[in-house]
């Protein structure tokens, strides 16, 4: 017997104004990023970083980030479909954003940034960067939530969610409202991440931060994969044992656990 669900007909678009049609999804896109930037700035000043690096550090972030996650998403789950449509490739805005081509674009950012700016190890940054770009997932997620996308398998019980505005048969039954799930996990690590910046030695440790963030995302990421309906892409080359999600998470969780014990020097 089907329990009672929610259900989610929710209008994505903030207003229209001729062929602007800003929404909500790009405006949580943007939020995550304007705090992030205040997050970095704090701890630019606690550690007496030069005031300009943070404006050229965001510019190199914020190009990587969107970069890569609009790739990602491109490549590796809707290349049948832009292969088609190339115009549409640049239209981030209208969601389609891969979390995994978003952290390779960051890291290739960072790495531009250390060797142009900072002169400093690429870990320096990415220790900051982690702590603010789990809260920018967090908002994404939010953001798929409101667009009816990357929805969840079907299920029948409480607090499940008739996704209306998504694509057929998406929005047939009631499904697990997996991005949720995500930006809550996202909010608890960012809340772990903030804690060992700000309350531990950890930061003193050249990569630790950043290896914490990677390893508990993709460990979040990996397990949720089993909740979410097939996004297609790598997972039809292993006869979909593994999602394409769960694919691209594992190097990741080894990354991070590398970095995690990596024997770096603690700076004095």
């Amino acid at each position: 017997m089907l329990l009672n669900y929610i259900t989610w007909e929710f209008n994505p678009t903030i207003f229209t104004l001729g062929p602007i049609a800003p929404r909500y999804y790009g405006f949580l896109f943007a939020l995550g990023f304007f705090l992030g930037l205040h997050i970095i700035r704090r701890m630019f000043e606690a550690e007496g970083v030069p005031k300009d690096w943070l404006d050229k550090v965001f510019i190199y972030v914020v190009l990587g980030v969107v970069v890569g996650a609009r790739l990602g998403h491109v490549f590796f789950y809707e290349w049948d479909y832009y292969s088609k449509h190339l115009i549409e490739i640049p239209a981030f805005w209208n969601g389609g954003l891969a979390s995994h081509g978003g952290v390779l674009g960051a890291l290739i950012a960072v790495w531009l940034f250390s060797w142009r700016v900072s002169k400093k190890s690429m870990l320096w940054i990415l220790d900051k960067i982690a702590v603010a770009g789990v809260l920018l997932g967090c908002l994404i997620r939010v953001g798929n939530f409101l667009n009816s996308e990357i929805v969840g398998i079907p299920y029948n019980g409480p607090l499940a969610v008739l996704f209306v505005n998504a694509s057929p048969p998406l929005n047939e039954v009631p499904r697990h409202a997996v991005q949720l799930y995500e930006a809550i996990c996202y909010l608890a690590i960012f809340l772990i991440l903030y804690f060992f910046y700000w309350k531990t030695d950890k930061k003193n440790k050249p990569g630790f931060i950043f290896g914490l963030c990677l390893a508990l995302v993709f460990v979040a990421r990996f397990i949720l994969e089993n909740y979410k309906s097939s996004q297609g892409g790598l997972e039809e080359a292993v006869n979909q044992t593994l999602s394409t999600g769960q694919i691209l998470s594992i190097p990741f969780v080894l990354v991070g656990v590398f970095f995690m014990f990596w024997p770096a020097k603690v700076k004095e």
